[in-house]
């Protein structure tokens, strides 16, 4: 045997940023291939209907009902930017377990996201893993965890954390209802 666990302390710093290796569930996204970390992963269930609320920005879609809890659901293709997700018959939504943010009352947050097609759970490698492109991506750098080589091209590893921050998504809310955080009028 003779092999030494690596603690992610005893890693470099460098390292700390990128993802890390693991699981990750992969899924196309306007001919894009991303991934989410598995364990961030609650379940993916079939589009279905949504119930569309008034005044939110253009990347929350609507809100669903997951066995009586309000789901909100982000359209991720406008999130990036790029326009809404076209639904056709592989469309699904992954439910996505997120961090509570400042608003939440400390329970952490389900949130569906919209995406093309699910495609598998797959095993990544630190050596698969590459540093995320500081530009050129066709999405805000911090939204990058990784580049994942696969199969000759590379999966774009999805930071859950800042791709779906509640804080943010609420902050940018606020700005297209026209009021601020201390809910006056801008």
């Amino acid at each position: 045997m003779g092999a030494i666990a690596t603690t992610s302390s005893q890693l470099p710093a460098a390292t700390e940023s990128l993802a890390a290796a693991g699981q990750y569930l992969t899924f196309v996204l306007g001919g894009e291939v991303y991934a989410l970390g598995i364990l961030n992963i609650k379940e993916i269930i079939d589009y279905g209907q949504l119930t569309e609320v008034p005044m939110m920005p253009a990347f929350v879609r609507g809100v669903i009902n997951l066995r009586g809890s309000v789901v909100p659901v982000i359209d991720l293709m406008a999130r990036f930017g790029k326009g809404a997700t076209q639904i056709a018959k592989r469309t699904g939504i992954v439910i996505v377990e997120t961090a509570a943010g400042e608003h939440e009352d400390g329970h952490n947050q389900d949130i569906g996201i919209i995406v093309d097609a699910v495609n598998e759970v797959v095993d990544i490698g630190p050596q698969d893993i590459e540093p995320p492109p500081s530009f050129g991506a066709g999405i805000r750098p911090d939204f990058i965890n990784g580049m994942a080589k696969r199969d000759n091209r590379f999966v774009i590893l999805l930071n859950v954390g800042k791709v779906l921050s509640v804080d943010e998504m609420v902050a940018l809310g606020q700005t297209v209802s026209g009021f601020t955080a201390e809910g006056t009028a801008d």
